[in-house]
């Protein structure tokens, strides 16, 4: 196999592509199903080979699903980065909009973190019958 750094320029097979993004082969092509990454190029018996604009573009893709944006988000990046004489308006919106699902989401697990320590620190003791963690979880949230 031919080392990943050598030539940043070569064309790469999909497996090669997966091994340098750390992006599974499977969720490439569905990135190139759904118009993220553009269909690559083939070689004469129709395998896949991306350049390096394909690497830059998945590694831009991965990292902004690991900071959770929604795939439209991030279509509508990629055509930000794809125009850079725009405004970075949009993009300084869409990172605000997605900083505020954040904290939304930590807002709710802090809720749920709440909920489940009082459950764990219930202190029964005593038989299933009268469990407290069993008897919480039976009502409504907020009911309890």
């Amino acid at each position: 196999m031919e080392n990943l750094r050598s030539s940043p320029d070569a064309p790469r097979a999909i497996g090669q592509l997966s091994a340098l993004t750390g992006v599974k082969v499977p969720t490439i092509r569905f990135y190139e199903q759904i118009g993220l990454l553009p269909e690559p190029s083939r070689t004469s018996s129709a395998r896949r080979q991306y350049d390096a604009d394909a690497v830059r573009r998945l590694t831009f893709i991965r990292h902004a699903r690991q900071l959770g944006f929604p795939v439209e988000a991030i279509r509508s990046l990629l055509e930000l980065s794809d125009h850079p004489d725009r405004s970075c308006e949009q993009a300084n919106q869409l990172a605000a909009q997605q900083l505020a699902a954040v904290d939304e989401k930590i807002a709710q697990l802090q809720t749920l973190r709440q909920e489940l320590y009082c459950l764990a620190h219930a202190g029964c003791l005593g038989p299933v019958a009268e469990c407290h963690v069993l008897e919480s979880l039976g009502e409504p949230a907020g009911m309890a």
